[in-house]
């Protein structure tokens, strides 16, 4: 077999290229939008990183010139909000939290006063029977001793 000159057989490498491509050109047609609209897109998103870099940097250079304030005005810290008065005391909070058995294992270290609280506040609130029976009675052996 003979071998054919270089630019007869890049010229033939050619034809054969076109051909092929000629052959995918529908399936590259339909996701040509979609690969255009990307390219777009990545291109803004270029654009408007270089325009924010810009602007850091003239920032960074009219920082200079300004004088920073003692504190934001947007800047809040926990000392300076007002305390917000508490719903219900830390006993109600933990009381609302255990179960009938809890109580029951709990109901010794309660003094007097706490008992006749937690009482006012399960009348008021939930009126569990149990829970009831068991504050009236503790509280009721403890006034008796």
């Amino acid at each position: 077999m003979s071998s054919f000159p270089l630019p007869v057989r890049v010229a033939a490498g050619l034809a054969a290229t076109a051909v092929e491509q000629a052959r995918h050109l529908p399936t590259t047609l339909l996701g040509l939008p979609v690969t255009v609209a990307s390219q777009a897109l990545q291109a803004s998103m270029r654009v408007q990183q270089q325009i924010t870099e810009l602007a850091i940097k003239g920032d960074e250079a009219l920082a200079v010139l300004r004088t920073p304030e003692e504190q934001p005005a947007w800047a809040t810290f926990d000392e300076d909000e007002p305390e917000a008065p508490a719903a219900e005391s830390s006993l109600i909070a933990e009381y609302d939290e255990l179960t009938l058995p809890q109580l029951r294992g709990r109901l010794r270290s309660f003094g007097e006063a706490e008992l006749a609280e937690l009482l006012a506040h399960e009348q008021q609130h939930e009126q569990r029977p149990e829970f009831l029976r068991m504050l009236k009675n503790r509280l009721e052996r403890l006034r008796d001793e």
